[in-house]
């Protein structure tokens, strides 16, 4: 049976659904938390979400109930889904009286009232009003609220709230002034009206404030400003601080300029200063020259105790100590105002008397640059000299600490670090320097220079080594020579000649630009002529041409020029007696070399220098590498089978992973990344072959279909091979040994441009 709402249990307020078919006994008993009760609770009957409006607790009869044809079938919710998160809020007002204020009867306290229809539950919270002085929040919670009597028993439902009602909530009467935009449309789409939002009343003591407020910041123009609150400044100017620099220049027996930091703080106008100490100024401990606080601009002396008070007394009566009576003075008559400093009085140049002590402020930081600049107008913040200090400590002041002579034991540096310290200590290495050139070995052959004939047939290998600037030489061994080969110097630093040995200061010793081809050197009593080197010293010393001013191409091309200028016709026709200066036109390293040395003598070009300028213009350049596909790629597979690998598609989705664009080629770089992401087995020397043999476009990019076919043993697989040593007998990488046999001759004067200066000078 369906009632409407409100109706009593009487004929004619019952109808029958004839919608329903299921008529299942309700279930009485329950199990709740270990416990057998009657279970009372009534579930919720079902609703139409877009359907008549219902209370939850109570669901009216639906319109179609009324009508003489079936009615039509449509999908039934319960209330909790059909109504979740749809609230209605109303605006009202409840008038709290007030007994302790005399001129205010009542207070209007405005709330929100909040419905959900989920459940048919109420909220009542009361926005927060700054300085009311009464807690705001949560009135009632949430929760289902019931009526007043006599209908106590029964729940305030949706049909009892609207514009321009009452509605009891326990012990408060609220009067319902408006609500939001979702409520009204809600409510007049179920059919109630809702009157025009009402006008709320205004509250009486809030209006009493008000006129307050306006009566104490209305004075007449001849009163005094408005007091500030003490914590205006503070709130205002927390953490910002003015900061100076300067100096109190000591006048005492003893006394030095000593540098300051003077800090001046914002939020309470008072003052601190610190002491800077300098280097080696033997001054230690605290290094505070005066503690925060105010700081008063005259200073007279130390008062006597009792000489400030708070309060000034005029008479004294009484006789003994028990029925003494003091008179104060209320005006203070006789107290003396002490005046501070502010920041009106801190700027660059201004003096500030510290309690006796000058201290001269000479610069500032920015923030306080622009503080002054801002407020005050100031813009010339030009720092002032210091005087000079007497407290700093040069590091090498006066003589320098005269060591004795080395006595010949041990290396020089061990000696001095024995006469410096009691405690002996080992010589510190350049950590940096070893980091950096581990491994980088300059190699020259050389000759020995003797009068003996026989020594000078002897061939030798000098090696520089660049982590710590040690030579050391070997013999290469010839047959029937009578001199085994082998080491001629063991690896050390070899002092330039013509030093005094048995010296107290350091010897200098061989550096690396000291060594090129052409170069006599004595090492160690013997003399040694310098007549090769091999390639990477070449590169190297090409690549570093700031070190090495013989592999400097600008600096000799130059120095050619200047010589060459004045019979440039009898240089080219030197080199080229025909005159023949088509493309690719070539000289021999000898016809150069002897054609330069006939304009510019051996002290002025050396024999690295004329290498350096045939290795740069040489005509003859490094082929590229060969590597056979199907051989790269069955010692790619043979490490693969090793390791037991076989996922391709962790390749695949790397490749997917930087390539979301699915582009066909993708970037050397990006390749060599996912191979060395996805953990392969391969060796540095495996991965650039491997690069240098997949299939690439005309913009040198490699195809993405081959780098994943290329690993796919399942699909093509490639016979095994025999283990071999992939960094030298897979794609043998031999070094190009005839570069700067043959010189590019029109490359060569195209550099000189002597060609177009000489066709400007005829023009």
């Amino acid at each position: 049976m369906i009632r409407l709402p409100g109706m009593p249990m009487l004929p004619g307020a019952q109808f029958y659904d004839y919608t329903k078919r299921r008529h299942p006994r309700r279930q009485t008993l329950m199990h709740y938390q270990g416990i057998h009760m009657l279970s009372d609770r009534r579930e919720p009957e079902l609703v139409e979400p877009n359907g008549p409006l219902v209370d939850p607790k109570c669901p009216p009869p639906s319109t179609e109930l009324t009508l003489m044809s079936p009615p039509r079938v449509t999908t039934k919710l319960p209330p909790w889904l059909a109504y979740d998160k749809q609230v209605l809020c109303f605006n009202a007002y409840f008038k709290e009286p007030l007994t302790e204020i005399y001129h205010a009867p009542y207070q209007v306290r405005k709330v929100k009232i909040y419905f959900y229809l989920e459940d048919g539950t109420m909220q009542v919270t009361e926005p927060k009003v700054e300085n009311s002085g009464i807690p705001q929040g949560c009135l009632v919670h949430r929760q289902r609220i019931p009526k007043g009597p006599p209908s106590e028993h029964e729940f305030i439902s949706i049909f009892d709230l609207n514009v321009d009602t009452n509605v009891q909530i326990f012990d408060r009467v609220y009067h319902i002034t408006g609500c939001d935009i979702f409520t009204r449309q809600f409510l007049s789409r179920a059919g109630i009206a809702v009157p025009v939002a009402l006008m709320e009343p205004n509250d009486p003591t809030t209006e009493l404030r008000k006129k307050s407020a306006i009566r104490q910041t209305t004075r007449p123009a001849t009163s005094a400003l408005p007091k500030r609150h003490a914590f205006a400044q503070f709130l205002e100017f927390d953490r910002r601080v003015l900061k100076f620099q300067g100096y109190w220049n000591d006048r005492s027996e003893f006394g030095d300029v000593r540098r300051l930091d003077v800090c001046y703080y914002l939020a309470d106008d008072t003052i601190d200063i610190k002491e800077k100490f300098p280097r080696n100024s033997g001054r230690e401990g605290t290094n505070t020259f005066l503690r925060r606080g105010k700081l008063p601009k005259e200073f007279t002396g130390l008062s006597l105790p009792g000489q400030q008070t708070a309060i000034t007394l005029l008479n004294v009566l009484g006789s003994n100590m028990r029925d003494v009576r003091y008179v104060a003075d209320p005006l203070n008559t006789g107290q003396k105002q002490t005046v501070y400093y502010t920041d009106q009085d801190l700027r660059i140049g201004a003096v500030l008397n510290v309690f006796g002590r000058d201290v001269v402020l000479t610069s500032c930081d920015q923030f306080t640059q622009q503080y002054y600049r801002e407020k005050y107008g100031i813009q010339d913040f030009t720092p002032q000299p210091l005087p000079e200090c007497n407290d700093e400590r040069v590091l090498n002041q006066g003589k320098m600490r005269r060591l004795p002579p080395y006595n010949g034991w041990g290396s020089y540096e061990d000696s001095e670090g024995n006469c410096i310290t009691v405690e002996p200590k080992p010589p510190q290495a350049d950590f940096r320097k070893l980091m950096k050139y581990d491994g980088c070995i300059l190699r020259f052959g050389a000759k020995l220079m003797s009068i003996i004939r026989e020594n000078c047939e002897r061939s030798f290998v000098i090696s520089y080594f660049l982590a710590d600037d040690t030579i050391q030489i070997y013999e290469v061994a010839r047959r029937n020579s009578g001199f085994m080969g082998g080491e001629f110097l063991k690896r050390a630093r070899v002092e330039l000649p013509g030093q005094e040995k048995f010296s107290s200061n350091r010897p200098e010793y061989y550096r690396a630009s000291d060594f090129y081809i052409g170069a006599t050197l004595s090492l160690r009593d013997h003399i040694f002529h310098i007549n090769s080197a091999d390639e990477f010293t070449l590169l190297y010393m090409e690549q570093h041409a700031n070190e090495f001013p013989v592999a400097d191409i600008r600096a000799i091309m130059q120095k050619i020029r200047d010589a060459v200028r004045p019979n440039y016709k009898q240089f080219v026709l030197r080199c080229q007696p025909n005159a023949d200066l088509r493309e690719g036109t070539t000289v021999s390293f000898d016809t150069l070399k002897s054609t330069l040395l006939a304009f510019l003598p051996k002290e002025m070009l050396r024999n690295h220098e004329i290498l350096t300028v045939c290795r740069y213009f040489s005509s003859e350049q490094m082929p590229p590498p060969s590597c056979d596909r199907n051989h790269v790629r069955a010692a790619a597979q043979l490490e693969l089978k090793r390791a037991l690998w076989n996922n391709v598609d962790e390749i695949r989705e790397h490749l997917s992973h930087i390539n979301p664009t699915c582009k066909p080629y993708l970037t050397e770089a990006q390749v060599r990344s996912t191979l060395r992401g996805c953990r392969l087995p391969f060796s540095l020397e495996l991965v650039e072959d491997i690069l240098q043999v997949l299939h690439r476009n005309e913009q040198g990019e490699i195809e993405m279909r081959d780098v994943l076919s290329f690993f796919n043993m399942a699909a093509d697989q490639v016979p095994d091979i025999a283990p071999i040593n992939i960094a030298f007998e897979l794609c043998p990488k031999l070094p190009f040994l005839h570069k700067g046999r043959l010189v590019d001759f029109n490359w060569f004067l195209q550099y000189l441009g002597l060609e177009d200066e000489m066709v400007r000078d005829n023009r």
